[in-house]
């Protein structure tokens, strides 16, 4: 019980041992906010890798070419009795390099073009919670052949869009929450009531002219998705400006690759022309700024990847090509053991593509297809931002290693000072080990107390550190830390990990127990007569 007075009494009446809970509150504030900051990065990095793609990625990671009997393979897993069961969806994907084009602006850019099939492909992973116009006018995307839609006042000068647009419209409106009307970016420039843009945007002067109401218009051209980043601007807040009507042309140049890996002969780049449908925001900026989406038969064709066959004129023989695709995704139902699923793909793959290696021109394209789980296939990525949060974490936690040392110092000069304390202590019959214990125990409040205050400001911290950072830029733009134009996030992530912080207090605490264990030695070896004495 000594020992309990003694700590509460050396706690409130030391004003020294104030600096010693100082340091440790600081340190864990530090780390927390440090950790939570770097572990919601990560996490939104994940969440953005796993939205990207299936459960399962089947492809040839060494080759730009792709693969063989896609379609062959997928049908087998669908149909066999023990894979067949877990799969829930499964579509190819072809992908290409190319330069997207946009003739009424003259605008030019590179482009990663992805051909999908866009209903399968929206099943296997999250791509259609990212498309633009789909959220505000659902069931309106496609990648078929489509026209322009065009917007055009009533009699009574009501702006509106061609009717079944102006139904999915008026349908998300219907849904939508009050919060949710109020974050709907409207274009107050113009003067129709609604999201993003549609061709001819409603000037004054032709609000005033004699035109029809709002239709379809323009030759039919296929469909084209694009990365958000490719067609709108992103101001500081965050928010995207679109400069590209919908349903405008866009031209697509692309190079053609054959199965020996050359480029095609003299024929050169394909050219083909689409029209812009949606645009698709994935949060990761690399993919937002290059990606372009066409149908995947269409891009399969003009990258001659297709089935083909034909009689070769000088030895009459029949020639066949193969249809090859790049990737195929893979969506598991819910409960599915992914590994077991993985390998037993695996295992298919392996007995599926033996026989067919004599039918295809290049065997290699077959022979270097790998199953990978989604993880696997983000694995560089993932563990880049793995590394780089432990760094971090561990630079902080070497510099938190300077309470420890205050602490052993603050402790080291109560001893000193307390030495005559010390011997009258042992001197009415308590222990070494009994005294050593008190300033253990006292280590161990510093670090409870500290650590606590340390504990509550680092939540509070990263749970505002969104309003810090505005406040900072208010103050001065220079002072702005998270550049959203910048990061593949809007916002800095400000969720506390409870185990986290649980887990930083108790090292806080185990902490400042160690850094008392010098002074307590000290403590434990003074003998009673010559600390009196000494006194």
């Amino acid at each position: 019980m000594y020992k309990f007075f003694l700590c509460l009494r050396y706690l409130r009446k030391r004003r020294i041992a104030f600096f010693a809970v100082a340091a440790v509150c600081l340190c864990v504030a530090m780390v927390l906010i440090v950790f939570s900051v770097m572990d919601g990065f990560l996490r939104m990095v994940r969440d953005r890798s796993r939205g990207m793609l299936g459960d399962l990625v089947v492809e040839n990671q060494s080759s730009l070419q792709g693969f063989y009997f896609y379609q062959e393979f997928i049908d087998e897993l669908k149909a066999d009795p023990q894979i067949g069961p877990h799969i829930q969806e499964a579509t190819p994907v072809i992908y290409t390099y190319g330069v997207v084009r946009y003739p009424d602006s003259q605008i030019t850019k590179p482009a990663q073009v992805s051909g999908i099939r866009l209903d399968e492909y929206r099943k296997v992973n999250d791509f259609e919670k990212g498309l633009f116009y789909e959220k505000y006018y659902p069931g309106t995307t496609t990648l078929a052949p489509q026209r322009i839609p065009g917007c055009a006042p009533t009699a009574e000068g009501v702006y509106v869009l061609p009717p079944d647009i102006e139904a999915a419209w008026q349908k998300w409106w219907a849904s939508a929450t009050p919060q949710e009307r109020a974050k709907a970016p409207i274009d107050k420039r113009w003067p129709y009531n609604r999201v993003g843009q549609y061709w001819p945007v409603p000037l004054e002067e032709l609000a005033a002219s004699d035109r029809p109401g709002p239709m379809w218009y323009g030759s039919e051209l296929p469909g084209i998705i694009l990365g958000t980043d490719m067609c709108a601007t992103r101001d500081e807040k965050g928010n995207y400006e679109r400069y590209h009507c919908r349903g405008e042309e866009v031209q697509v140049t692309l190079v053609p690759i054959t199965e020996s890996g050359q480029l095609r002969d003299a024929t050169g780049p394909v050219r083909d022309i689409f029209r812009f449908a949606d645009d698709c925001r994935t949060g990761v900026y690399d993919i937002d700024s290059m990606a372009a989406y066409v149908d995947f038969d269409r891009l399969q064709k003009l990258l001659n990847m297709n089935y083909r066959e034909w009689t070769d004129e000088d030895t009459g023989q029949k020639v066949v090509n193969h249809a090859r695709a790049s990737q195929v995704q893979i969506k598991l139902k819910p409960g599915a053991d992914v590994l077991a699923v993985r390998n037993a793909i695996r295992a298919r793959w392996d007995a599926f593509s033996g026989p067919r290696l004599a039918l295809v021109k290049n065997p290699n394209l077959m022979v270097g297809v790998r199953v990978l789980t989604w993880e696997e296939k983000q694995r560089t990525f993932i563990e880049a931002v793995e590394k780089e949060k432990y760094l971090v974490t561990i630079l902080f936690g070497i510099i938190s290693f300077v309470a420890v040392l205050l602490i052993g110092c603050v402790f080291y000069m109560i001893v000193q000072q307390k030495t005559r304390d010390i011997g009258i202590i042992k001197s009415v019959g308590a222990t070494s080990l009994g005294v050593a214990g008190i300033f253990i125990s006292y280590g161990a409040a510093v670090g409870v107390v500290g650590g606590a205050v340390g504990t509550v400001i680092g939540v509070l911290f990263v749970h505002y550190i969104n309003e810090v950072q505005d406040l900072l830029k208010w103050i001065s733009p220079k002072a702005e830390v998270w550049n959203p134009q910048v990061y593949i996030f809007e916002r800095i992530p400000n969720e506390v990990n409870p185990w986290h912080a649980a887990f930083i207090y108790m090292v806080a605490i185990v902490v400042s127990m160690l850094g008392s264990l010098i002074a307590a030695n000290k403590a434990a070896r003074v003998w009673p007569v010559e600390a009196l004495r000494y006194e």
